[in-house]
């Protein structure tokens, strides 16, 4: 089945942007599912808008499978679904006739993935770069956001790169990162990836 997934990610004024938030979503979506399935990625840049777009294209799906993937932006408790989450955080409504395999979270944001494969960051970034600044935690989905923020801002300071940046830096990485090893350290992110996995192929 075509798959269609809404992210937030990228600028809606700097085409740049949204282009590399596309290319590196798709790039790492690609590693997951079978070849010829990759979904179609659409940017929307912040999270509002992504939750407003995903709800309009349920209106006329045409035959595709939409998804929406954004940041939590906190920590989400046990056994909470995403569009709980969603509704008591923000408070969206779960459109008509939407699922709970079309909604999926970033927990706590996107740069949470990025703890789990340290090499891709190290190899990113290079000279310079300070792992042991990093939060460590298996589980990366416990570290709070504000600590994957300020611990990706001090382990990179050094580098040639620069200090980390969401959209200079971010969506390079995410076409880098080892989709196993995200999985293993984020549950959220393992849902996901189950559900491409098992939607393309439906």
């Amino acid at each position: 089945m075509r798959i269609v997934i809404y992210v937030e990610g990228g600028g809606r004024r700097h085409r740049k942007s949204l282009d590399d938030c596309r290319r590196g979503f798709g790039q790492l979506f690609e590693k997951i599912v079978l070849d010829g399935h990759r979904p179609k990625v659409i940017a929307c840049a912040d999270r509002r808008s992504a939750f407003l777009d995903f709800r309009t294209g349920m209106e006329t799906p045409e035959g595709a499978f939409l998804m929406l993937l954004v940041d939590s932006e906190g920590p989400v408790a046990d056994g909470t679904a995403s569009w709980d989450h969603l509704h008591a955080r923000d408070r969206w409504r779960r459109p008509d006739g939407a699922d709970d395999d079309q909604a999926h979270l970033m927990v706590q944001c996107m740069e949470s993935w990025f703890l789990a494969d340290r090499a891709a960051l190290t190899d990113y970034f290079g000279q310079g770069f300070l792992i042991n600044s990093l939060p460590h935690r298996a589980d990366v989905e416990g570290i709070p956001k504000a600590d994957v923020e300020r611990g990706l801002a001090r382990a990179t300071v050094r580098t040639r790169q620069g200090r980390y940046h969401k959209t200079r830096h971010g969506f390079h990485l995410l076409a880098r990162i080892d989709p196993e090893q995200v999985r293993r350290a984020s549950q959220h992110a393992h849902s996901l990836f189950e559900a491409l996995e098992r939607i393309a192929i439906a």
